[in-house]
């Protein structure tokens, strides 16, 4: 069997790092930056960043409509700003794409100065999980149709609908590979 090909949108964010964890879990990774570099692909990783900045730099060359088309027919995982965009609704208001029903509060767990890394219980296998809080949003709404995978304080942190997973904090900066590894396991 041939290593799944994925691609990390390469706009903003810590895309390296999603990068060099898929790579460790045998993926092949392929940047995207175009609405051409979608074709091949077997999945996306949406990275953080600042979701508003990433939504301007999606208004070029088509990217958003793109990107929108590409996640509702192939697997896609977001991570902070990405949860933000795979979104069905924001707080404060801003566009999305619409591919999870989940609704999302930007800087939920507040500004940067509350940033934090915890460890909680997760539904993924081997024990409580590493989770790194920068300037994090909250799901304020978690769709019927939608799993939880992990809490914080008793609130939804990494949720999966279908094929489609969302974290509001960053795993590829921790050293614990088992978020990526459940994206990989969903294609």
């Amino acid at each position: 069997m041939s290593a799944p090909r994925l691609g990390v949108l390469t706009l903003q964010g810590a895309y390296a790092a999603h990068a060099q964890v898929l790579e460790r879990l045998g993926a092949e990774v392929r940047t995207v930056r175009l609405p051409a570099d979608f074709d091949g692909l077997d999945g996306l990783v949406i990275p953080g960043g600042e979701s508003t900045t990433m939504l301007r730099l999606l208004d070029r060359d088509g990217m958003f409509a793109a990107l929108q088309d590409y996640a509702r027919r192939k697997p896609c995982f977001g991570t902070c700003a990405g949860a933000i965009l795979l979104a069905r609704h924001v707080h404060p208001a801003q566009s999305s794409l619409d591919i999870l029903d989940i609704d999302v509060q930007r800087n939920g767990y507040g500004r940067q100065l509350d940033s934090t890394i915890i460890s909680a219980p997760t539904a993924l296998p081997g024990g409580p999980l590493e989770m790194v809080f920068i300037r994090a949003p909250r799901f304020t709404r978690i769709g019927k149709d939608v799993e939880v995978l992990a809490e914080r304080d008793g609130e939804a942190v990494l949720v999966r609908q279908g094929h489609h997973l969302a974290a509001s904090f960053h795993p590829e900066l921790g050293a614990d590979p088992r978020v990526h590894q459940a994206f990989l396991d969903g294609l």
